[in-house]
């Protein structure tokens, strides 16, 4: 079982979505994707987008969480059709149940404050301050590896208040005054709004993280997953990863 208890707060948004003419017809059907959290925002748009782009509509529901938790799920059976996560060590949980697997967009990490940056934190190793709140991800979860990473590069260490299952818990604490400040990808601060400040980390202390989907082998729809994961690095879509702050190859 996944390492972290499944968030109350997970997210599952439903949009009618094109097949690329695996559907025909009247025909539907429901096409599961699992994700990482940190994709909820540029997913929903993806979804309108698919829509958009294809004569034939299939219904696609995603569910969004911790990148490890998805792929535990996958490889503790549960049902779905494609796996999307912030990291290769998550697809890795589930090697040999999914297929097709490829990058489709990459990021970097930042360090997430109250609005306005009242604690004055300028750069990493600020972060060790005992007196300062600090929330990392956990370390078996990439947003947690990330940050792990990044911390060891600029030579800091951190004893985290506490450690969270995914990117947007971690940015939630920060938003909610529950900590000082946390480490979480780029894109997330998007979702922030006026909520949370960001403060940016020099790039030779950085870190790209790299979002990976792959179809499930035993998914009832096969070839519609396999499409879905082909499209994600189209053109179209990656114009969309790119206006949510994700790069692409």
């Amino acid at each position: 079982m996944p390492y972290f208890t499944r968030l109350a707060s997970v997210v599952a948004v439903t949009l009618a979505l094109g097949g690329c003419g695996i559907a025909s017809g009247d025909t539907r059907f429901t096409l599961k994707v699992l994700a990482a959290s940190s994709l909820t925002d540029a997913f929903g748009e993806l979804g309108t987008a698919y829509q958009q782009a294809n004569r034939h509509v299939t219904r696609v529901q995603f569910e969004f969480s911790g990148s490890q938790e998805a792929a535990g799920d996958i490889d503790d059976g549960e049902h779905a059709d494609v796996l999307a996560t912030a990291d290769s060590a998550s697809m890795d949980i589930a090697d040999g149940k999914t297929t097709d697997r490829r990058p489709f967009a990459y990021g970097a990490m930042t360090i997430a404050v109250a609005p306005g940056n009242p604690r004055h934190i300028r750069q990493l190793s600020d972060l060790a301050d005992p007196r300062l709140r600090v929330v990392l991800g956990g370390p078996i979860v990439p947003v947690g590896r990330y940050a792990a990473q990044v911390l060891a590069k600029a030579g800091v260490q951190v004893r985290p208040s506490s450690e969270e299952a995914d990117a947007r818990t971690v940015l939630t604490r920060v938003r909610t005054g529950a900590a000082d400040a946390g480490i979480v990808y780029v894109t997330d601060m998007r979702s922030a709004g006026v909520s949370a400040s960001s403060v940016a980390i020099p790039a030779l202390q950085n870190v790209t993280a790299t979002y990976f989907a792959a179809a499930v082998r035993r998914s009832d729809h096969g070839d519609a997953a396999k499409a879905f994961v082909t499209w994600l690095t189209s053109s179209a879509a990656r114009t969309i990863l790119r206006k949510y702050g994700f790069l692409t190859g």
